[in-house]
């Protein structure tokens, strides 16, 4: 199934459960970026809502979430479910309604309702959903998105973005490609205000960081775009990370 006719399920789903108190449903990630890939990327959408959404209706969208999942890419869905006063007048950590993505597969599948009836807080990704999403998303039904979304401080999106990659020089061999990228599209936004994608920031890296690791920023962007076997040195990819953290992030 495309991508569009998976969208068009959700869009027409979540306006027959929500009716008149959905305000729209946004695209931000890949798919914004124009850069998604069916193996590497999720489905990344926010939800916008007037009021809280009952318990059932929470869990009828989420349902809508696992019925696609045989036909969505492998890496599923990303859905948050946050009220409109919150996407005018920012607050951060941003509270949300709901959230799902593959991560909670199975506290969905094995009790969708205590899932649902849990899962309500706060989230700092938010920020760098909400930045995204007026900078390059677009509307899959509802408002206008400079309708909806305020604008979030410099400093929240910043410290939203930060959060992934406080330990890269530790985690980064296990996740070389998603460390390597995010931290260059991080250096990116604190020298030059850029909000990019993963593969942007990587091709900013290699236009903008010293020559020496050059190797190791276009291994990431040859596996992320082309799928080529990543093989750099680990001495160099732990240098990168720790120059990234100490100096390339002021």
């Amino acid at each position: 199934m495309k991508i569009e006719e998976i969208l068009k399920k959700i869009s027409e789903g979540y306006n027959k459960i929500l009716k008149n108190n959905l305000v729209g449903i946004y695209i931000h990630g890949s798919l914004a970026f124009h850069c998604f890939r069916w193996n590497k990327s999720d489905i990344d959408f926010l939800t916008v809502i007037k009021q809280e959404p009952s318990l059932n209706e929470k869990m009828q969208m989420i349902q809508i979430l696992l019925e696609l999942e045989h036909l969505a890419p492998p890496k599923g869905f990303e859905m948050s479910v946050i009220l409109e006063k919150y996407c005018q007048t920012f607050i951060y950590p941003t509270p949300f309604e709901l959230h799902f993505s593959n991560y909670y597969l199975e506290r969905c599948r094995n009790n969708l309702e205590q899932y649902c009836m849990e899962m309500k807080g706060t989230d700092k990704d938010l920020a760098a959903h909400f930045t995204v999403t007026k900078k390059i998303g677009y509307t899959l039904c509802g408002k206008d998105i400079n309708k909806v979304f305020g604008d979030v401080p410099k400093a929240d999106y910043l410290d939203s973005i930060k959060c992934d990659i406080k330990e890269a020089q530790h985690e980064i061999f296990d996740n070389p490609i998603y460390y390597i990228l995010n931290l260059c599209r991080i250096c990116a936004y604190e020298k030059d205000e850029l909000v990019l994608s993963k593969e942007q920031g990587g091709i900013w890296g290699l236009e903008n960081l010293p020559s020496v690791y050059i190797p190791v920023i276009e291994a990431a962007l040859e596996n992320y775009t082309d799928d080529r076997a990543f093989a750099v040195d680990n001495m160099l990819m732990k240098e990168f990370a720790e120059y990234m953290l100490k100096y390339g992030l002021c």
